[in-house]
């Protein structure tokens, strides 16, 4: 019988105005220390994001979202954070800031298969 793995996830937001803290959900971080997985993937709705009346660029989130992902994937061209061990990467990427691109606080769970709750949790979560 498989055993459960042990993950964090934290959901990826836009704050398109920083000080009203009003924010949409546009993806999903999950990691999984003993496993040593970690995922990310993201959705930008361009019609929902003209809707939010910001001076927000999409290309330019676009371009900070792909970066998140190759931080989390340990990409070279990522920047030095992604030479990181994945839990550093995980704890850089949910660090709070004050930017139009922040994530949720890490919540825990348990699963059988992660691959399985990551898309679970994406298409409830962010879809």
């Amino acid at each position: 019988m498989q055993e459960d793995k042990i993950y964090e996830y934290a959901v990826i937001r836009l704050v398109p105005k920083v000080e009203r803290e009003e924010f949409f959900n546009i993806g999903l971080v999950m990691f999984s220390k003993k496993e040593k997985f970690i995922k990310v993937e993201f959705h930008l709705c361009p019609d929902k994001f003209r809707l939010m009346h910001s001076k927000l660029d999409y290309g330019a989130v676009m371009t900070n979202l792909e970066s998140f992902k190759k931080v989390a994937e340990g990409k070279r061209d990522g920047g030095p954070i992604a030479l990181l061990d994945i839990p550093d990467r995980f704890r850089w990427l949910t660090a709070v800031r004050s930017a139009s691109v922040q994530t949720s606080r890490p919540h825990p769970g348990k699963s059988r298969d992660l691959e399985k709750t990551f898309g679970t949790l994406f298409r409830e979560l962010v879809l």
